[in-house]
């Protein structure tokens, strides 16, 4: 067998296997990589400049609806134009009222991509419309008090100090509050004091994702902070915003300034609200979603306006890939499998390959039925809460929920109750199986009588 060459000897079935293998694969190829080597658009490029401009390069007639499309669904950031806010109204209208009737300062909490941080700017649009100062913090880990509210002193003009003239040297010149605070680390009474003699206008403080903040001395001091202000009838009022279950898990001492602050769990989002943020992205991509198109949407966000806008941002981009601009559920169904993979990335493989497993063994319907539940609830449920989110009975619910206990996904939830409360080992499990369950089940076939009741409405 020594030099033995097994492409030496030909035969005809061989010629002409390979001869096939040439037409249909290697000499496409070869055509490809000379286009790509003689024109300047071969590769895939970018269809917008870093100044949000049109490149100018052509290529895809759908490149100006890409970038409207972009900016009418933003499920990576936050709502800052107006026109697209959606819903939400009633909130808004009852954060301003606690604001501007009541001097109340404000804790918004819930649960992560609920709208929080949306809500907030829009919410500093309108303030800054009533001529408020408003000084807008994103909490990190590390964040302390002396740096955070002597950075929020420096956006307030001495101009409204009332130990200062107008025409002061020091006021006509733009100094700030923060040019009369002491070297020394800045203290809630302190800070207080100085916005006790403010006059001629409002302040309005928001710390986003004050969740986020690990000290417990800078939780303290805030919630000492609100109580000086309110004493003082301070002009200065905080907006605090964050992830939690409930207020106390959000702001310590709060007995203490209970009487000062107005709580609100921001809801999850209606049908119709969820709807609005179709209608929105319509409206300004030029894009249309068909009908059962909107449904599905709808049925997948579960009230989340960031499931809403990531599974329509990415429907609208399978629509335009097949060249159109109207939004078909199958573009709906392209859209959850790519949201699955982003989520996919961010849960343990260990958890993912439990899922998986379960869905491989039929228990398709615990799985949807608690993290429907999950969804409904905040993160944190009970077997009640399964039983009105499915419309199943008591029993039913308890065993989904063993189900999931037994196989590490779903953990009793400490609290105080009448009944056990759980949750899921990990935060974004219940959005990533409800996806996977829609995946499989929504407009792809008629569903089984077995899978019905975990989406009874």
């Amino acid at each position: 067998m020594a030099g033995w060459n097994p492409f030496k000897r030909k035969t005809p079935a061989k010629a002409a296997r390979i001869e096939a293998l040439q037409t249909a694969v290697v000499k496409p190829l070869i055509r490809e990589a000379h286009r790509r080597g003689n024109e300047a658009g071969g590769l895939p490029r970018f269809n917008t400049t870093a100044s949000d401009q049109m490149s100018g390069r052509g290529g895809d007639r759908f490149a100006l609806v890409r970038a409207k499309l972009r900016h009418a669904f933003t499920p990576s950031q936050p709502v800052a134009d107006r026109r697209l806010f959606a819903g939400r109204d009633d909130t808004l209208k009852t954060i301003i009222r606690a604001i501007e009737d009541q001097r109340l300062h404000v804790v918004l909490y819930g649960e992560r991509g609920i709208g929080k941080t949306s809500l907030l700017h829009v919410l500093s649009q309108a303030a800054s419309e009533a001529r408020y100062i408003v000084v807008y913090t994103s909490c990190g880990a590390n964040s302390n008090f002396d740096e955070t509210f002597r950075a929020a002193a420096a956006e307030i003009p001495l101009l409204f100090h009332s130990g200062f003239s107008p025409t002061a040297e020091v006021t006509e010149r733009g100094s700030t509050l923060a040019d009369l605070l002491p070297s020394e680390p800045l203290s809630p009474r302190k800070f207080g004091d100085l916005c006790a003699k403010l006059t001629g206008t409002r302040v309005l403080i928001i710390l986003d994702e004050f969740d986020r903040a690990e000290s417990g001395s800078f939780r303290r001091d805030v919630a000492e902070l609100i109580k000086n202000l309110s004493d003082r009838l301070g002009r200065v009022q905080l907006v605090l915003a964050g992830v939690a279950a409930d207020l106390t898990e959000l702001v310590e001492h709060i007995p203490s300034i209970r009487r000062n602050i107005f709580a609100l769990r921001v809801p999850k989002m209606s049908e119709g609200e969820v709807m609005q943020i179709v209608a929105n992205g319509e409206r300004e991509a030029d894009l249309k979603f068909d009908t059962p198109a909107g449904a599905f949407v709808v049925e997948v966000a579960r009230g989340s306006p960031y499931i809403a806008n990531l599974i329509c941002h990415h429907a609208g981009h399978a629509a335009l890939d097949q060249g159109r601009a109207t939004v078909a559920p199958a573009d709906v169904a392209n859209a959850v499998d790519r949201a699955i993979l982003e989520f996919q990335g961010r849960i343990p493989t260990p958890a993912q390959a439990r899922v998986r497993r379960l869905f491989e063994q039929g228990r398709q319907d615990a799985l949807a039925m608690t993290a429907r539940a999950a969804l409904a609830a905040d993160g944190v449920f009970d077997t009640a809460d399964l039983e009105s989110s499915n419309e199943i009975t008591a029993r039913k619910a308890q065993e989904a929920v063993e189900v999931l206990v037994s196989e590490g996904l779903v953990k009793p939830s400490p609290g105080e109750g009448p009944s056990q409360r759980y949750a899921f080992v990990e935060e974004g499990l219940p959005t990533l199986i409800w996806m996977i369950w829609a995946q499989r089940n929504l407009n792809r076939e008629p569903q089984p009588q077995s899978t019905r009741a975990a989406t009874a409405s």
